[in-house]
């Protein structure tokens, strides 16, 4: 399979050593062109015709988002996975609305963010769980709305049960035999329960449940 040709946008010089560097150790990305502002960025996305842009947010001239846009409505083939140090709602949900495929921090592992190119280049949706956590707060927020209760949970009451009995440190055949169901049953639970919670493994989704009183008694 050919490798996934990339253009790196940053507007920091040393970010895009970095990057590049990062994505030479491997065999499944190769770096076709960068840019250091977001007009630049649309120049070479036509001249380069990269397969995945990683693109940063803030940026002079034209800033990442508007980029994206102008992107993604001149070549919609052409993958766009932000990549930033911004967590705030407003980028997130801006940078997705302009029509950018995924959404991952800086301060990703560099095999993590080789997945997340891989993962937008299939057409899949890589997102960072940090920004996952906050705009499903911000639907949850908005669902409940002014003078409501907050949303309720998104699990079902049986993954509520999967999920406290993660937290209680049991494993998957604990949680099996305690519910009387397979092992493969309780995988699927806990795949659910980390897709619906925007989470990535079993300790953030325990640490969330906890946070928010989903696993409170």
């Amino acid at each position: 399979m050919a490798p996934v040709r990339v253009l790196i946008v940053d507007d920091h010089a040393m970010v895009r050593i970095g990057l590049k560097h990062c994505l030479a150790s491997y065999g499944d990305t190769v770096v076709v062109g960068e840019a250091g502002n977001g007009r630049e960025a649309v120049r070479q996305a036509e001249a380069c015709q990269p397969d995945v842009v990683l693109m940063d947010l803030v940026m002079p001239e034209l800033n990442g988002t508007e980029a994206t846009r102008q992107i993604k409505a001149r070549w919609p083939e052409i993958k766009v996975l932000a990549l930033t140090s911004f967590i705030e709602e407003q980028y997130i949900t801006a940078a997705l609305e302009a029509g950018a495929e995924g959404y991952v921090l800086k301060d990703i592992e560099p095999p993590d963010l080789v997945a997340a190119i891989q993962k937008a280049h299939r057409g899949e949706v890589p997102l960072d769980a940090q920004a996952a956590r906050v705009i499903v707060n911000s639907w949850r927020s908005t669902a409940a709305g002014p003078g409501h209760p907050a949303a309720a949970s998104p699990l079902t009451d049986r993954e509520v049960e999967v999920l406290r009995l993660a937290a209680e440190g049991k494993s998957n055949r604990d949680i099996a035999a305690a519910l009387v169901i397979s092992e493969k049953t309780v995988k699927a639970h806990i795949s659910s329960i980390l897709a619906k919670l925007g989470v990535q493994n079993r300790v953030q989704a325990i640490r969330y449940g906890r946070q928010t009183g989903l696993l409170s008694s």
